[in-house]
């Protein structure tokens, strides 16, 4: 991983980050990403993605969210090639640390149910799934 370097993202990133997103994020039952709605996020919040690059291509992500109330961590993607070497367990540890700095005390991941190399990741790191909570969604 000598070669990754981490910075966050930029709207220069944007058809970057939904071209990763497609091949390496989970996609299942979510609805499309649109430019502006990731232009719409950098522009709140100018950290919340977090970008992994190597050779000038995208090949980790992880967005970072806080209310202040609630803090929420989700895309986090490891390019296919990338996977095994510790760079999904970096971009966690960095979005954590974010959170905790700006006072998050309880994180929250958005986990596909089928998702069994995402889930291995996130129990590693100590979360573990909420049997009496679903995610409810409604698209405005």
């Amino acid at each position: 991983m000598d070669d990754v370097t981490l910075r966050h993202a930029t709207h220069d990133d944007i058809a970057g980050l939904l071209a990763f997103w497609s091949v390496a994020g989970e996609n299942g039952s979510r609805p499309p990403d649109r430019p502006e709605l990731v232009g719409r996020l950098l522009d709140r919040d100018a950290q919340a993605v977090l970008v992994a690059e190597a050779g000038g291509r995208i090949v980790g992500t992880v967005v970072s969210g806080w209310d202040g109330w609630r803090a929420n961590i989700y895309r986090l993607a490891v390019a296919t090639d990338r996977r095994g070497r510790g760079l999904g367990r970096l971009l966690l540890r960095q979005a954590e640390e974010r959170l905790r700095d700006l006072g998050a005390e309880r994180f929250c991941a958005m986990v596909l149910d089928d998702n069994a190399s995402g889930a291995a990741l996130w129990h590693a790191a100590g979360y573990a799934p909420q049997d009496d909570w679903s995610r409810w969604v409604k698209v405005a």
